[in-house]
C-alpha cells in the first residue's frame, strides 16, 4: 500500500511517520508514504498555491492547477490508485470507509488549506471528497493522518498478530470493548476501582458475552 500526501506544509508529517505502528510499518515496506510539497508544482516565483476568490470573500483559495499537475505526477497506473480531497462537505469517514480504501494499491490525498479549495479539484480531479467528522479544522493534514493509520490497521502484519486483523474483516462491523490490565484495585480520588470479576473468572464463554454485551459496533 502506498500513500500520496500533498500539502503545503509536508514537515508537519515528519515525526509522525518515524513512530509507533506507523513508523515500524514504514521501516518494513509494509507501507509507503510519500509526502509531496504542493509548492514544486506552482510556476510563480513566490511558489503561491493560493489565489483571492472569485466573487470576493474573505481568505484566499487553494489553486486547482497545481493540484492536477501534482496528481497527474504521483498517480500511478491502472485503477487501484484513489484520490481523496478533504473537506467538511465530504461523506463521512468511518470504518467500512477505512476496509474500502485498504484494497487499493494507492491512496492520494489531498490536504486544503485556507478557506478552501478551488471547486474544481472536488468535481473533477478527486475520486472521492471525504470528512472525518462535523468539525472544521485549520487543514486536511490530520485527517489524512487518521485516514493512513485506519487504512494501515488492516494491512497484514502492520498491528502484528493475525487474529487482531481477523476482527477488523474488510467490509464488516467489529465489537470494541472496555479493557483492563494490572493492578486488579486502582484507588482513584479515595475510591477503590476494580477490575470486573468476570475478566478474572478464566470462563472465557463469560468474558466473551461480557464484551459483547458491553462494547459498541464499530462500523
Amino acid at each position: 500500500m502506498r500513500f500520496d500526501i500533498i500539502t503545503i506544509f509536508p514537515s508537519l508529517f515528519d515525526s509522525y511517520l518515524k513512530e509507533s505502528l506507523i513508523g515500524k510499518a514504514c521501516d518494513k515496506k509494509l507501507i509507503e508514504v510519500k509526502v509531496h510539497d504542493l509548492r514544486n508544482w506552482t510556476d510563480d516565483p513566490h511558489k503561491s498555491a493560493d489565489d483571492t476568490p472569485f466573487g470576493g470573500g474573505g481568505g484566499m483559495v487553494m489553486k486547482a492547477e497545481p493540484i492536477y499537475k501534482a496528481i497527474s505526477e504521483v498517480k500511478l497506473g491502472g485503477k487501484k490508485s484513489r484520490v481523496i480531497l478533504f473537506t467538511p462537505r465530504g461523506k463521512r469517514f468511518n470504518q467500512k470507509k477505512a476496509s474500502e480504501f485498504a484494497d487499493y494499491r494507492q491512496i492520494i490525498m489531498i490536504c486544503g488549506r485556507y478557506e478552501g479549495v478551488d471547486e474544481r479539484v472536488a468535481k473533477f480531479i478527486a475520486d472521492e471528497n471525504i470528512s472525518i467528522g462535523n468539525y472544521v479544522l485549520m487543514g486536511g493534514e490530520l485527517p489524512a493522518m487518521a485516514v493512513m493509520e485506519a487504512v494501515s490497521r488492516l494491512i497484514p502484519q502492520v498491528v502484528g498478530k493475525e487474529s487482531f486483523l481477523k476482527e477488523r474483516k474488510k467490509g464488516e462491523s467489529f465489537i470494541e470493548y472496555p479493557q483492563y490490565t494490572r493492578p486488579e484495585v486502582l484507588e482513584i480520588n479515595g475510591e477503590k476501582r476494580r477490575v470486573p470479576r468476570v475478566l478474572l473468572s478464566g470462563n472465557h464463554q463469560k468474558i466473551k458475552e461480557w464484551r459483547k454485551r458491553k462494547g459498541k459496533s464499530i462500523k
